[in-house]
């Protein structure tokens, strides 16, 4: 193997990092609460979102439906989704609140940079008509 060869891989290697960065392939991140909410309606049959609460990393949400609360984890490229009853459970953590999901391989999510209040007005407006 010459030069040339390692210098044309590593330009067809950095131009396809360009066009996947181009078209956002693999960018997982919950931007902010309209994208919340759609997602969970994508994910979740029959969940029909209302209210929202983003992490301020965007790796995880909460989202308010019809009956139950969505949970929302960046699981590597993808987002996976989960729905919750209330009460939640709910853990305080240096960086946010941690809600827990009841199943051991999605694990507790982060919520980064919210407070276990604003999750707890989210959670009681579910009772609300």
């Amino acid at each position: 193997m010459d030069w040339t060869q390692i210098g044309g891989s590593l330009l067809a290697i950095l131009a396809l990092a360009g066009v996947a960065r181009m078209l956002r392939l693999g960018d997982a991140r919950i931007g902010d609460a309209d994208r919340a909410r759609e997602m969970a309606e994508d994910m979740l049959a029959g969940f029909e979102a209302r209210a929202a609460i983003v992490g301020m990393d965007g790796n995880a949400a909460l989202v308010l439906g019809n009956g139950t609360i969505a949970v929302l984890k960046r699981h590597g490229a993808k987002v996976a989704a989960r729905r919750l009853l209330p009460p939640l459970q709910l853990f305080t953590a240096v960086e946010g609140v941690e809600v827990a999901t009841g199943e051991r391989l999605f694990g507790r999510v982060l919520l980064f940079g919210v407070l276990e209040a604003d999750v707890r007005a989210l959670e009681a407006s579910l009772t609300r008509v």
